[in-house]
């Protein structure tokens, strides 16, 4: 495989300190994908370590990994996130790196990095993956994983590259923002949406418990859910097993938001939810009173 000039090097000159390179995708398991990018890196800084954190994000779902890179960064050690979910690869949009107090971020300038770059505290520079030194020789456009992406985080994490020598700099409010669904509030619920379905069929919103706090409830209380034309009256629980097996139950997952749950079983499966399906939540006995209704306080 050939190298880019500017980061061809033998064993001997490998500098001795270097930076994980935490890597997500949407490649998948079944294709080389996730291997071959793990490939370029070891050929060009074989003393770097990749965790993988994870790869079968839905395909092309860009918001899907975006929510699972803000959910695993503050738990990844500081050196360099690799993100790749790019269904515009090959066309105008831009590969990017973007610095942080946490490390460098890499990826295509369509959202993905966005909310984990915010999460880590911002960006003070942003630039695009222009070098050609640092780009491998490609016949085909639809790899950049592979071909721009892989080297410049391998550089970066063995310290061969300055972030400075990965390509032009660009203005900070030229990168694509990935815009989030708010919490709205009304009198009586709380309105959110799902986020996140994971492996269990648990299903994430963007509610917090300071949301429902705000209605005067707390773990142990009745909760009244409703998922599009359906509602449901649900146990505010801290663990599975408080309710019995096959109920239904709202609790606060691992990166404390409001989830779905079914002890045993897969809220996706029991109730009509997947990813972007709209939630509300109220006290049992109260009416749902649409937010433009709302007399504003004096």
């Amino acid at each position: 495989m050939p190298t880019p000039a500017a980061i061809h090097h033998s064993a001997s000159n490998l500098p001795p300190m270097t930076q994980p390179i935490s890597f997500l995708s949407d490649f998948g398991r079944v294709d080389e994908f996730v291997g071959v990018v793990h490939g370029v890196v070891a050929r060009i800084a074989p003393e770097v370590r990749v965790i993988d954190i994870g790869h079968d994000f839905p395909r092309g779902n860009v918001r899907a990994a975006a929510l699972g890179l803000v959910r695993a960064i503050q738990y990844m050690p500081q050196g360099v996130a690799l993100a790749v979910v790019d269904p515009g690869v090959g066309t105008s949009r831009r590969p990017i790196a973007a610095r942080t107090e946490w490390g460098v971020f890499i990826g295509p300038d369509n959202g993905l990095l966005a909310p984990a770059v915010a999460m880590v505290g911002g960006a003070d520079k942003f630039v695009s993956l222009d070098n050609p030194e640092l780009v491998l020789p490609a016949e085909g456009l639809t790899f950049d994983g592979r071909d721009r992406f892989a080297p410049a985080a391998a550089v970066i994490a063995s310290g061969q590259a300055q972030f400075e020598d990965l390509g032009t700099s660009i203005a900070p409010d030229s990168v694509t923002p990935l815009m989030m669904p708010l919490v709205e509030h009304d009198r009586n619920a709380v309105s959110g949406e799902i986020l996140w379905v994971d492996h269990f069929g648990n299903a994430q919103s963007n509610v917090t418990p300071q949301d429902l706090a705000t209605l005067g409830l707390a773990v142990g209380d009745e909760v009244v859910v409703s998922i599009g034309a359906t509602e449901h009256e649900l146990t505010w629980v801290a663990t599975y097993g408080e309710v019995a097996p096959g109920d239904g139950l709202l609790h606060i997952d691992s990166y404390g938001q409001v989830a779905i749950a079914v002890h045993g079983g897969r809220a996706d499966e029991s109730y009509p939810l997947a990813d972007g399906v709209a939630v509300t939540l109220r006290k049992p006995g109260t009416a749902f009173v649409p937010i433009q209704s709302v007399s504003p306080v004096v």
